[in-house]
């Protein structure tokens, strides 16, 4: 976005949608006319997006409605939604890329038609193998990701990620994404759809420089309200990550919840006790990879168990779940925060994020 956008979107604004329909590769519509609709998008689910639009039937002289043909733009047979949200900047609108989108269902009720879509890591979902998958001697973490994907999604690693060779004797049977998430555990990495439509695989990490700042100051905030919540349910201070050597040798590394201002940390007053979570998987062949993994998924699971805020505001067209946010309210003083959910609207409305504090 652009500093006049970002600028723009701190207050009341004009906004606009518009999509795209491809099929197969090939434009097959654009400015198809979203009358409502809204997103979603929560990074705890195996396919983050899902998206919901109300069309008008007819207009600009063509029938929105699907009917029975399977090369209708808005058919549920492999079209893909390319959505941008515009912000007016001033006479005219600049276009915000929210991402592609596989339609999944859509109907007509009357002069509307409804469209359901949801993320890209639907078509990797859906295709369950057919046949065990075995990698080859020569397979490293990387290969066999994008052999599991490609040509569905294309992949693209992050430069922080150092690659290894795949334990002989690996297989999976039949759930193709959770093969994809088991190699991702024991890589200490995660993957997520870019806007661009690629598969973007890099290390798990909740730091970075924040994005935007939040608060609720009556001048100057875009925060309508705050809500928070807190649960002991699924909390650990401790992350224990099993493996086993070529010989056979069991393995394990240990990461510690040792943040000091973490309510979770070791040796704090959440517990006396280590209450472990305890991750397992073959993929795991040295003590250093266990350690790895072990603080991946500690990472991962303060994502579940961590102080968390619901944030009502004025769309911000530019964020994602993972965006880092400064925050001032709710007892905090440009803390900093991570998008977990969210919920975007696609008339005039209010967003919806609920933010964890790292």
């Amino acid at each position: 976005m652009s500093t006049t956008a970002l600028a723009v979107v701190q207050g009341s604004y004009t906004m606009a949608m518009r999509a795209e329909s491809w099929l197969d590769g090939q434009l097959i519509a654009d400015n198809i006319p979203i009358a409502d609709g809204s997103e979603s998008r929560d990074r705890s689910l195996a396919v983050p997006e899902q998206i919901s639009l109300t069309i008008p039937r007819r207009e600009g002289g063509f029938d929105w409605d699907p009917g029975t043909d399977p090369e209708h733009p808005l058919a549920a047979y492999g079209q893909q939604l390319r959505i941008d949200y515009g912000v007016d900047v001033g006479g005219q609108f600049e276009w915000i890329n929210r991402g592609w989108f596989l339609v999944t269902e859509s109907g007509t009720d009357g002069e509307t038609v409804s469209v359901t879509c949801q993320g890209l890591l639907t078509l990797i979902d859906e295709a369950k193998l057919i046949s065990p998958y075995q990698p080859s001697t020569s397979d490293t973490l990387g290969t066999v990701i994008r052999g599991l994907v490609e040509p569905a999604l294309t992949v693209s690693f992050d430069g922080g990620l150092t690659d290894r060779s795949v334990p002989l004797g690996m297989q999976w049977d039949n759930d193709r994404l959770a093969a994809v998430t088991e190699v991702l555990n024991a890589w200490g990495a995660e993957a997520s759809v870019t806007a661009d439509g690629y598969l973007l695989v890099e290390p798990v990490s909740d730091f970075g420089a924040p994005l935007l700042e939040i608060t609720d100051d009556r001048a100057t905030g875009t925060v309508v309200r705050w809500q928070g919540a807190t649960s002991r349910e699924g909390a650990f201070n401790v992350v224990v990550a099993q493996g086993e050597d070529s010989t056979g040798n069991q393995l394990q590394g240990v990461a510690y919840d040792g943040a000091g201002d973490s309510p979770y940390r070791y040796g704090g007053p959440f517990s006396p006790l280590p209450v472990p979570y305890t991750y397992q998987s073959s993929l795991l062949t040295t003590v250093s990879q266990c350690r790895t993994a072990a603080s991946a998924q500690l990472k991962l699971l303060r994502r579940q168990a961590f102080r968390k805020l619901g944030v009502t505001m004025v769309p911000h067209p530019g964020l994602v779940p993972g965006d880092i946010l400064s925050v001032t309210g709710a007892g905090l003083t440009q803390a900093l925060c991570v998008i977990e959910s969210m919920t975007l609207p696609y008339s005039p409305g209010e967003q919806t994020l609920t933010i964890r504090v790292l």
